[in-house]
């Protein structure tokens, strides 16, 4: 397939498929309290797997997702993605228990990984080189407007639907996407040098889940509880296990030894960092807006849209900027980084004006950085290994949310309610940012 054969129509499905698979991290968020007082009955527990079950098998499937979508064709993993997600929304929307509620946000989830992936392989694909930065930019913007879709859609169907409803709206939109990408995106060719490597998939995804589990469920149990514990160490031994395998290997799922790079490391940790500030914001933006300011859920899901207008206005400089990565990513995270600390100084009497230029700066880090970061993982692999590539950035995108939202919740919980605790948390998150900044500009510097 030619590298100038995406179309405007490719480009606008392939964008609203991680759109709306990012959306659905977001918008369970905003559902808590209906789903706590509905027949389900769920216990506080099966209220946290609900919302992080999702999460869990969407970020633990990604590397071999991706590495399936380059191996058999990264069109039909995309179909076969949106088909599993619709199955998802199904068995949540018809759930008659907390454990088949669950279950379906797993499934979803399952699609997620296949879904992300391959939308962005497929754009690597298709997209001539001097495209790239543009069709990059296209793609993070909707993984930004995913964020705020799900809290606006959350926020709408918490208000004047139901949670039933949520999901089910989710069905006919797969159909339609499915549609969508069967007759305006072409096969691209497949990679035989990609390989599924079963024993290497199973130790790579038990070790993500198993450290995911531990990051998300840190701040419930106790970080120095054994049960979290445990699970790190889990988590690690297997992923040296899968690394001595990979080492090993005459067909691995991929080589470690592309972490040799400095450049792809600090890609990785810059894409982690700026997750980890955008998910912390997330995590007490409807908390502080309903909570503090007494906004009501749907107003509190329309109230984050200036993230997506920044990110949206951002994004153009980004690409026009696209040969100067280390000045576009260090600038964008270090605005992230500010923009937290800015706030953090809201409470119940700062005008949503101010907060909301707060955001404006957030949402314009993220639009300048994460283009070229998106590129700088992706581009660190061979061509061929493109899902793959996308797989590892995804990862690192959800590993660093997880981690947001886990230290922002930690945080909080030291204090006696939020108007106390939003500050010296977003605070912590902020100086995590600004520090981890200046390990990714330092990486860019490097030649290797």
């Amino acid at each position: 397939m030619p590298a100038h054969a995406l179309k405007r129509p490719a480009l606008l499905a392939l964008c609203a498929c991680v759109l709306v698979a990012q959306s659905m991290v977001a918008a369970i968020n905003l559902l808590i309290p209906q789903l706590s007082s509905s027949s389900l009955h769920p216990s506080h527990s099966e209220i946290l797997w609900t919302v992080d079950a999702y999460v869990i098998v969407f970020a633990g499937l990604l590397v071999p997702a991706g590495a399936l979508g380059d191996r058999h064709g990264r069109k039909g993993a995309l179909l076969t993605g949106l088909g599993l997600f619709a199955a998802g929304a199904v068995t949540s929307a018809l759930a008659t228990g907390p454990a088949v509620l669950i279950a379906g946000r797993g499934l979803s989830g399952a699609g997620a990984a296949l879904i992300t992936p391959a939308t962005l392989s497929i754009l690597m694909q298709l997209s001539a080189p001097e495209h790239r930065a543009r069709s990059m930019a296209a793609w993070t913007l909707s993984i930004g407007l995913g964020g705020a879709a799900g809290n606006l859609g959350g926020g709408l169907a918490g208000q004047f639907l139901s949670w039933r409803a949520l999901f089910a709206v989710m069905v006919p939109l797969a159909a339609v996407l499915a549609a969508a990408v069967a007759v305006t995106v072409p096969r691209t060719e497949r990679s035989t040098g990609s390989n599924p490597d079963p024993l290497g998939t199973l130790l790579l995804t038990a070790g993500l889940v198993a450290v995911l589990f531990g990051i998300i469920e840190g701040p419930t149990y106790g970080w120095t509880s054994a049960r979290i514990l445990g699970a790190f160490a889990a988590g690690a031994l297997l992923i040296a296990a899968f690394t001595l395998h990979a080492l090993r290997s005459a067909a691995p799922l991929f080589d470690p030894r592309v972490f040799a790079s400095s450049r792809l490391r600090a890609a990785c940790l810059g894409t982690a960092t700026g997750f980890f500030g955008l998910f912390s914001l997330f995590f007490v933006n409807s908390q502080y807006l309903q909570g503090l300011k007494g906004f009501g859920a749907a107003v509190t899901g329309v109230a984050i849209m200036p993230l997506p207008v920044g990110m949206a206005v951002a994004q153009k400089l980004a690409t026009r900027w696209a040969g100067r990565p280390r000045a576009v990513i260090g600038t964008g995270l270090t605005l992230i980084g500010l923009g937290l600390l800015g706030v953090s100084t809201a409470d119940a009497g700062t005008p949503y004006g101010v907060y909301a230029c707060w955001l404006l700066v957030i949402s314009a880090g993220t639009g300048l950085s994460m283009p070229a970061l998106t590129l700088g993982v992706v581009t660190s692999l061979p061509a061929h290994q493109a899902g793959l590539g996308s797989g590892l950035g995804t990862t690192a995108r959800e590993t660093g949310a997880a981690l947001g939202v886990a230290v922002t919740g930690t945080v909080l919980s030291a204090h006696t309610d939020l108007a106390h605790g939003m500050g010296p948390a977003l605070r912590t998150v902020a100086l995590v940012v600004l520090a981890a900044t200046a390990l990714v500009i330092a990486g860019y510097s490097s030649r290797t």
